[in-house]
Formats: C-alpha cells, structure tokens, sequence
C-alpha cells in the first residue's frame, strides 16, 4: 500500500504544476485523500468485510467529494485532479499513470451483474466531465476528451470526444479532426452539421440554376409559337 501511495504522490508532482511541497499533497489534496482511503478499505474488501469496506468509502465521499468504490482495482500513479464529482464503479479496472479530472464517471449502465464498469489501460488521460459507461476498455495511451459520453471500446493510442463518443485521433494520424489538446478537442457533431449545411447550399444552388434553365426554355418556347 504504501508503494501505491508513494507513486500517488509522485504522480502529483508529475502532472501537477500547482503543486509546492510533499506537505500540501499530503494535507491540501482531495485525490491524495480519495486513493489514501480506498487503499485501506479495498484491504478490508478484499478479505471479505464489505460493510466496513463500503462505510471508510463513503466516509472519504463525504469529506473528499470523490467516490470510489473499494472493489475496484487501481494500479500505481493514479492522479485524480481536483477529483470533485468523481465516481469509479466496483468492477472497474484502471492501469498504471491514470490521470483522470473533476465530474469524470465511470460507471454501468444498467443493472447487469458481474463485469458492467469499464477497464481502463495505462497511461489514460480521462479530462472533466467524461463519462465511460459499461463494462468497456480504454487502451493504453488513449485521451478521452471533455464532457465525452463513451460506451464503445476505445482503441490504443486514440483520442475520443463527442456524445456519444468518436475517435478522431488514432496512432498519432488524424481521424476526422485534428489532433489537439484535451482542453482544445474538435467538435464532430458540429463539423458534421457545417458539412450538411455546404451541401444542402450546393443543392439550392442548382436548383436555382435548374429553374433558371427551365424558365428560359419555356419563354423560348413561347417565342416559337407566336412565329
């Protein structure tokens, strides 16, 4: 456990330019706090004490803001930041160097039994507002942008975005949008409407033409008859 908390504060100082000293992640960090007592109560989880399991997560919901579920598997450097709103599922499965931010979820979508939350691979960058639903995996090395709703299986080294979720980057090659920073995603639906709205412009433009062209052969025609 106590590995776990020492990459967990490395991760911190890694990925976080806010933070000063060991004492202000020990004292001042919420995701620290979050992963500190899920350590202890997936212990107890795992040796069959749910009840007491379940109550340390919830006493860390209350004061912490982040909810995570001590049957989930967590591995080493998971950095939640700021984490308010957070929830993760009892059979989600993270990797290893997660960074995952405010109001993220991942979670089921229905009330199937066994695996229904998603596995999350290494490397994984999950930005504020995301929801991951269902029992998915997110490969290795994959961002997941903001406010982004993903229920299919995202692909290694992919970035996603959209409701529901697209990728639009897939090993480093554009896929349908550029390749940006999670703060600074492309937005597929609206490149789709922009889209729509060229080609319904093309139409009208040749039915004017269409009309157009009509008109002047029928007062042609009119011509002709009056000879």
């Amino acid at each position: 456990m106590f590995l776990y908390l020492r990459e967990g504060v490395k991760a911190v100082f890694e990925r976080d330019p806010a933070a000063r000293s060991l004492w202000e992640v020990i004292l001042c960090y919420p995701g620290f706090h979050a992963l500190l007592a899920y350590r202890i109560a997936h212990w107890f989880y795992r040796h069959k004490l749910f009840l007491l399991a379940r109550m340390i997560s919830q006493i860390a919901r209350f004061f912490t803001g982040i909810e995570i579920h001590p049957g989930a598997k967590i591995g080493k450097g998971l950095f939640i930041d700021h984490g308010m709103g957070v929830v993760i599922g009892e059979t989600t499965e993270i990797g290893d160097n997660v960074t995952i931010y405010q109001g993220v979820t991942l979670g089921g979508t229905g009330k199937e039994k066994g695996k229904r939350h998603p596995t999350i691979g290494n490397n994984v960058i999950i930005a504020a507002g995301a929801k991951v639903l269902g029992s998915i995996t997110v490969g290795d090395n994959a961002k997941i942008g903001a406010g982004a709703v993903v229920i299919r299986p995202v692909p290694p080294n992919s970035t996603v975005v959209g409701v529901p979720g697209r990728v639009v980057v897939q090993d480093g090659v554009r896929v349908g949008g550029p390749d940006l920073e999670h703060g600074k995603l492309p937005d597929p639906m609206l490149a789709y409407c922009e889209q729509l709205q060229k080609r319904i412009e093309v139409l009208e433009n040749r039915l004017v033409q269409l009309e157009k062209g009509t008109a002047e052969k029928g007062g042609t025609n009119n011509g002709d008859h009056g000879l």
